[in-house]
């Protein structure tokens, strides 16, 4: 299973969500100021406290690292393979789009400008792994057909 090119893609795709997961993704400060940490789960203020607003970015990267990493071991159904990266192909857009509307919604909370961290293009490289995945796992369903026909 974990020989096919596909399933180490899915392997990385689940690598790189668990590590932006885990790190930082951007900082909010005025004037050079540190205002917050951004987390995926949660928000550091200046202060220590951690308000937990964002937990919908970590939902999300969660269930695409999970999809992910099961379908690494769904390699003998390869229908259900694709389903899963598609699915967790578009739960990485939704990613993106509920980051950037938490970035303009603590913007404007707080009046502070944003600072991206490095980890964010960890997303981006998942959803590029998932991509390669999807495509491999269909080129073996369309080999399998084709030798179904000659028999």
């Amino acid at each position: 299973m974990i020989q096919r090119i596909q399933s180490v893609y899915l392997l990385l795709v689940a690598v790189c969500a668990v590590v932006c997961l885990c790190m930082p993704v951007g900082r909010f400060h005025q004037d050079g100021i540190g205002v917050a940490e951004f987390y995926n789960l949660w928000l550091t203020m200046a202060d220590g406290s951690r308000v937990f607003s964002p937990w919908a970015m970590f939902a999300l990267l969660l269930v695409s690292a999970v999809s992910a990493f099961v379908a690494i071991f769904l390699f003998k159904r390869r229908m259900v393979q694709v389903r899963l990266s598609v699915f967790s192909s578009l739960l990485l857009v939704g990613y993106y789009i509920v980051f950037g509307v938490f970035v303009y919604v603590f913007k404007s909370r707080y009046a502070a400008d944003f600072t991206l961290n490095w980890t964010m293009a960890f997303p981006a490289v998942a959803l590029i792994l998932d991509y390669l995945a999807f495509r491999n796992i269909m080129k073996d369903e369309l080999m399998i057909r084709s030798l179904d026909r000659l028999r």
